[in-house]
């Protein structure tokens, strides 16, 4: 509109004495000329008019660049458009009979404390004489200058959330040219309007519209902004412009049916408006399973589309997307970090359980680890399209087989928002896609999480790998309802207590990997001799983290480390137990030799926190035969001298997935194994076993290739015979 009227009334805009230079000329002009030039420039004089005027912008002259030029030029069509747009207002709301003001304003009016107060005395009288302020940034002052990170707005939706938040507004409305935010582009096919959305959301943006300098990413920050805690503007929707009873629905007192709810809304963390928003959803999505697994379904299909072309990459390519990765997490640590304080902080008004919280809790340390163990997986040699098998069948007939991925993998994790960066980087490793859902304990850090993944993924790729290959499913339906996805899922992987893995492999038809339980064993045998030696790594195997699967959970201690004459380890190892704040339960011949005061009320029990049960056997033989009674096969571990027999038998002997000799229970873990992660242990014994990493997240196709026609009926007829010759 600016740009319009100046190159219509170009000579308006000039100064007096570059208007009085242009007079002379043009007089001087007439003096020179013959009376057909004169008509000549008569008829053209439109045209010169125009040039001088651009030549008087762009003039050398002036003390500026070419481009403050056009800087200049545009605030003066700024403040040009600004009187033609007040025009339209007035116009508009007349007819309403509402009078209306403008306020022009920089930044620097929000920083200068003067301005400020003034700001909002001239704000609070307008409306309560019933005059509608309407507040536009004064591009003629600012001069279209550019902006920065550090400035308070960079365009009218930013802006509007400052003046939310300065103006103490209790609802802040921006106005877009789609119904209100999605989970995708709204173009894009399967694209759902977000009635709520929470602070660490994550949602893919499509293209900028062709108006204005924001777009929805720039709304979603500006919303974002106007309901920060500490910001008395309790609300924010974001709704479509064109659509009046979006608008209506908003600011009615009354909810109206034939309306329904229009938007997207934003509310301040914690607040109460934020409960009942997610309560709504939630009471929502769980009247409606069929909806939850419709929308897993498609999460899956469109998980599934992403893995084969990351497969179809380089593994140059794809080890830079792990890469991309591993920095994400270390460059947005703090932003992970304040999601999972809100998470934690909610644990703690929700009295949630201890042993979920310690599970719950992200720290600067285990970031560094999760970011050092992607960088290892990245390391590792292409997993995939590895030859295993390579076999002449006939003369011109070879098999193959190769490595590839299972296809998409459906987690399902309590707490720990640390295994979302893992099993991830697995994933992309493998070249599977992945269909997440996290417990409600760690919604905040899991959505963080998400969104640092999958824009590193984009980035990473060139946008070849969309985020959609790692789906997190943030609704609140019933975990049932996404185990019936046995035609779009391809393996179970749960993560979590023994009710949730329990509860899983019963109620699924789809293959479940991993482990109900995780009661490890320390077994203490009479050739231990060194106290200090033992100790250190008993109350390593229980205390380093006890919540953990592979914490120890069960002692056992040979009937002769109670002698004197071993240097009475049973009571060193049991006095720095407690020493360390472990709770020592006894079993019955613990309980008999008066190393315990409380028995332990079940034999098979994993704790997840400073308690362990204590129990003496006369040899090797009954430890073991405990271990395979009470244990659940995840990681056993001996304790005995470096020369004893002892070691390598138990080895040898005891049914387990991890078995140790000297060596705490702790290190059974992808990481600490050299597999860069670990999507989980698994306690069975088909496909996989032990920390699953990389190899665990593949199967196998074989491939033929054959020189010329072969047919089955040329081998029938004995015409052509098998050699089945191995090659490899």
């Amino acid at each position: 509109m600016g740009k319009r009227l100046m190159r219509k009334h170009g000579r308006m805009s000039m100064t007096m004495k570059e208007v009085a230079s242009f007079g002379e000329q043009m007089e001087t002009l007439d003096n020179e000329l013959g009376s057909a030039e004169k008509r000549a420039r008569s008829m053209s004089g439109e045209m010169m008019k125009r040039r001088y005027f651009d030549t008087v912008v762009n003039s050398d002259a002036r003390p500026h660049t070419m481009h403050d030029s056009k800087k200049t030029y545009d605030s003066a069509c700024a403040a040009a458009g600004q009187f033609d747009m007040m025009n339209l207002y007035n116009a508009l709301l007349t007819q309403m009979e509402v009078n209306a003001a403008q306020v022009l304003l920089t930044e620097g009016d929000f920083r200068n404390e003067e301005h400020l107060n003034n700001l909002h005395y001239s704000i609070e009288r307008l409306l309560s004489v019933g005059i509608i302020p309407i507040i536009n940034e004064n591009d003629a002052v600012s001069a279209n200058r550019g902006y920065t990170d550090g400035d308070l707005f960079s365009d009218n939706d930013s802006m509007a959330a400052l003046c939310a938040r300065s103006f103490a507004c209790d609802l802040l409305i921006l106005l877009t040219d789609v119904d209100g935010v999605f989970d995708r582009p709204p173009k894009e096919k399967g694209a759902k309007l977000l009635p709520f959305y929470s602070q660490t959301q994550s949602v893919g943006i499509g293209e900028k519209s062709k108006h204005g300098r924001g777009g929805m990413d720039s709304k979603i920050s500006a919303a974002q902004s106007a309901v920060e805690p500490g910001s008395q503007c309790r609300a924010c929707v974001v709704l479509s412009g064109a659509d009046l009873n979006a608008i209506r629905s908003v600011t009615s007192k009354d909810y109206d049916a034939s309306i329904g709810s229009k938007g997207t809304l934003f509310a301040t963390p914690g607040s109460e408006l934020e409960k009942q928003a997610i309560k709504e959803i939630e009471d929502a999505q769980s009247n409606n399973g069929d909806a939850v697994s419709e929308t897993a379904r498609q999460m899956a299909v469109a998980s599934r589309d992403q893995a084969r072309k990351l497969q179809n990459l380089p593994h140059s390519e794809r080890k830079a997307i792990l890469y991309a990765v591993a920095d994400a997490l270390e460059a947005e640590k703090e932003v992970l970090l304040a999601a999972n304080k809100i998470d934690l902080e909610n644990a703690t008004k929700n009295n949630t359980d201890q042993q979920l919280v310690s599970r719950l809790k992200l720290t600067d340390g285990k970031l560094a680890t999760l970011s050092s163990g992607i960088r290892q997986i990245a390391d590792q040699p292409d997993p995939l399209g590895v030859v295993k098998v390579k076999r002449e069948l006939a003369d011109g007939l070879i098999l193959s087989q190769i490595t590839v991925p299972i296809g998409v993998l459906m987690i399902i994790f309590e707490s720990r928002p640390d295994s979302m960066p893992q099993i991830s980087a697995l994933a992309l490793a493998s070249g599977n896609g992945l269909l997440l859902k996290g417990g409600k304990e760690a919604a905040c850090s899991n959505e963080a999480i998400h969104k640092v993944i999958g824009d590193a993924i984009e980035k990473g790729s060139g946008g070849k790998i969309t985020r959609d290959i790692i789906a997190l499913v943030t609704s609140r339906g019933q975990v049932a309802d996404m185990l019936k996805l046995d035609d779009v899922v391809d393996l179970v992987i749960p993560r979590g207590s023994n009710a949730l893995v329990s509860y899983i492999k019963a109620n699924t038809r789809i293959p479940v990997l991993g482990h109900a339980d995780g009661v490890c064993h320390v077994y203490v045998d009479k050739s231990a001799t060194d106290a200090s030696l033992v100790t250190k790594l008993v109350v390593d195997a229980k205390t380093d983290y006890p919540s953990a699967c592979n914490a120890m959970e069960t002692l056992l201690l040979h009937k002769d480390t109670l002698e004197a004459s071993s240097g009475n380890i049973a009571m060193s190892v049991l006095m720095s137990l407690r020493a360390a704040g472990v709770k020592c339960l006894g079993g019955p011949n613990a309980m008999k030799a008066g190393l315990c005061d409380i028995a332990a009320k079940e034999m098979k029990c994993e704790y997840g926190d400073l308690t362990c049960m204590v129990e003496i056997v006369d040899n090797m033989d009954e430890a073991i035969d405990w271990i395979h009674k009470y244990g659940s096969g995840h990681t056993e571990a001996i304790v005995c001298s470096d020369d004893s027999d002892a070691g390598n038998e138990f080895l040898r002997r005891v049914d387990a997935a991890c078995v140790f000799k000297n060596a705490s229970t702790r290190f059974a873990d992808g990481y600490r194994f050299g597999l860069g992660a670990e999507v989980g242990i698994s306690t069975g014994r088909i496909h996989a076993r032990g920390p699953v990493g990389v190899e665990g997240l593949l199967t196998v196709k074989y491939q033929i290739q054959s020189s010329g026609i072969n047919t089955a009926a040329e081998y029938s007829s004995g015409e052509k015979t098998f050699t089945h010759k191995e090659l490899m």
